[in-house]
């Protein structure tokens, strides 16, 4: 099993000591002379992260000493370091003019399937070859798995690859499918259709529980893993090459003065930097931009969907574990393309969603209400009847598939996983795809420090591989549901069960998300029913319980490119769709002085979906990262 290092430590709200555990994590890490090349070796070795902090010193005792302030943290339950407060309560690790510099052989930003795969399979063909080299992996989410919400079906062909023994490790896969079906809603039937979805052999998991799982195997192979530092900016030298990523300062207040417990920023320096960070990543996207990656490439520009999920806890005699259900139609209209979930995981517990496309055209639609209507479905309700709610969430998904990869290497990088966009749209599953990216990434990263190759073998690999085979078979699914949803039935039905996928042709997506928003005149309002405090809820009681939290006095992560346009333009022209399509009400049109109305971004409710990003009409809002730490707080199931 695993091992852990005992520490104590003092806390003012505690009169006893406290005793954590910190998984053992590797504190020796190569430099990186300024304008080496990558595929030379390095021998100059500087302290890990871990070191900076302080978590290295370890007296006979197996006790660090009291000089570490741990106060605010605690350990989650798998060895991980869990942030209750701010990063800068840990130790002062640099000067408050200048930013530190860490060097790593590879530093990966996000630790969920794709970058813990990558730092895996990295330190296995370490392992292999006798290779020393230095992993850290940033996580902006307070532990492992804090921003990944329970209930996904998933295919274990990646898992199987990287470690087959899984099984035997006391992985969190146990629960294999049962059932499989797909229904087509009306407001009050549902109407039985053939799945397409052949989940055979697949399982129902918290994705959340599985990376916990990863991280800590990824911490047996050497890998640091540091959970609450968020990456806030791409770290160029003269050449414009990209050598690490900064993290952002800790301890700012919201008028950009410095707080008592300010902690600058450190600079993670790495010979290779890849970029995990899920759906509509911020650097991964500025990095696409940077190097013109779509355009080297000729993808199509992404398309998105917007995710909302419950796990719900409900009655034993309903209770069917591994039973999976996708659903189409009823609530969304026929214009809307989208569909619900529902998957019975262990305990009782059952995963329940709604998944509604960013380029609907009303802007009067709102897909958090749509998702309220949805639970009252009769087939749905009966079910949820009796139950409570555990967790509530939000994430957007990747939709545009094979047509908008774009090309994933950077100098000095790569980009992996959801970052580039490898989910299977008629699958509805991407983790497999993810972690296996991240596997090939890291294949080439090895290549490239111990056999003077290059990153461009990723691409050459991930063309060559059952990714880039199943993306190109799946297509043409969801660009046929631009003709709208009885077309979209038809064409896709023709490519999965005739034409399996080997189309002599290619469809390509409609308008951008932003730009598929109608103006307001052109729809009517929509009314939707009252929370009934059972099967429906407002938002506020929603938010609760996702644990979402952030520091209020601190800048805000969410940023207006130009502060006239929500009252000159989104109001007027399409009525305020961000207070509508954020499923956390983090935007809201509320009567100044003179009583006209003005946006108020409630920035501490940010669920980290990145709707907003993707959806507003003129592209006005940016998403940048909190501090480190901020955000939900989903739990283990």
């Amino acid at each position: 099993m695993h091992r852990f290092l005992s520490i104590s430590s003092k806390s003012t709200s505690l009169k006893n000591q406290k005793q954590l555990h910190l998984p053992l994590v590797s504190s020796v890490s190569s430099a990186t002379p300024k304008g080496q090349s990558c595929s030379h070796y390095f021998n100059q070795k500087s302290p890990s992260l871990g070191s900076r902090l302080g978590f290295d010193r370890v007296f006979s005792s197996g006790y660090f000493p009291n000089r570490v302030n741990l106060r605010g943290h605690e350990r989650n339950g798998n060895g991980f370091l869990r942030l209750k407060g701010l990063v800068g309560e840990i130790r002062n690790y640099s000067s408050e003019t200048d930013r530190e510099s860490i060097d790593y052989d590879v530093v990966i930003v996000g630790a969920g399937p794709a970058g813990l795969s990558a730092a895996i399979r990295f330190k296995q063909l370490c392992r292999e070859k006798n290779a020393d080299f230095s992993v850290c992996v940033v996580e902006k989410g307070a532990e492992v798995g804090a921003h990944i919400l329970s209930g996904n079906v998933f295919e274990p062909r990646a898992l199987n690859e990287l470690l087959p023994q899984w099984k035997d490790e006391e992985a969190p896969i146990n629960v294999p499918v049962s059932s499989d079906k797909f229904w087509f809603l009306t407001k009050d039937r549902a109407i039985s259709l053939p799945s397409p979805f052949d989940n055979k052999g697949n399982y129902v998991i918290s994705l959340s529980q599985l990376v916990r799982w990863m991280g800590v195997k990824a911490e047996e192979l050497g890998v640091e893993i540091y959970p609450g530092f968020a990456a806030s900016e791409i770290l160029y030298d003269e050449d414009n090459n990209v050598v690490g990523i900064g993290t952002n300062d800790m301890g700012v207040a919201k008028d950009g003065s410095r707080k008592e417990n300010f902690q600058r920023g450190v600079a993670l320096k790495g010979r290779i930097t890849l970029l995990a960070e899920g759906c509509r990543g911020s650097l991964s996207q500025k990095i696409m931009k940077e190097y013109k990656l779509r355009e080297k490439v000729q993808a199509q520009h992404q398309t998105y969907a917007l995710g909302i999920k419950e796990v719900w806890e409900i009655d034993e005699k309903k209770h069917k574990p591994g039973a999976v259900l996708h659903t189409l139609g009823w609530p969304l209209d026929s214009k809307t393309y989208g569909g619900s979930f529902l998957y019975h995981m262990k305990d009782r517990q059952i995963s329940i969603g709604l998944v509604v496309a960013l380029n609907y055209h009303n802007p009067f639609l709102n897909p958090y209400e749509e998702f309220q209507k949805l639970k009252h479905h009769p087939s749905i309700k009966c079910l949820l009847e009796g139950g409570s709610v555990l967790q509530y969430g939000a994430r957007t998904l990747n939709e545009g598939g094979f047509q908008s990869v774009p090309y994933p290497v950077f100098p000095g990088g790569a980009i992996i996983g959801c970052s580039a966009g490898f989910l299977n749209v008629p699958k509805i599953k991407g983790s497999h795809t993810a972690m296996k990216s991240g596997m090939l990434a890291a294949e080439a990263t090895f290549g490239v420090l111990h056999g003077g190759s290059n990153m461009e073998a990723y691409w050459d690999a991930l063309r060559s591989s059952w990714v880039w085979e199943e993306l190109h078979r799946a297509r043409n699914y969801r660009p046929a549901f631009e003709y709208g949803l009885f077309p979209g039935l038809a064409l896709s039905a023709l490519e999965h069960y005739v034409l399996k996928g080997k189309s002599p042709f290619t469809f390509k997506h409609g308008k951008p998300d932003h730009e598929a928003t109608n103006v307001a005149k052109l729809h009517s309002s929509i009314q939707y029913p009252k929370p009934d405090g059972v099967l429906s809820f407002d938002v506020p009681t929603s938010l609760h319980r996702s644990n979402t939290n952030h520091n209020h006095d601190q800048p805000a992560h969410l940023r207006l490119r130009d502060p006239d346009i929500p009252e000159t333009v989104n109001l007027p022209e399409y009525a305020g769709p961000e207070s509508r399509y954020c499923p956390a009400r983090v935007y809201e049109y509320v009567p100044d002085e003179k009583n006209q109305l003005k946006l108020q971004i409630n920035a501490q409710n940010c669920l980290h979906c990145k709707a907003c990003d993707i959806k507003d009409p003129k592209q006005n809002i940016e998403w940048t990262v909190p501090e480190g730490g901020g955000g939900p707080g989903y739990s283990v199931m």
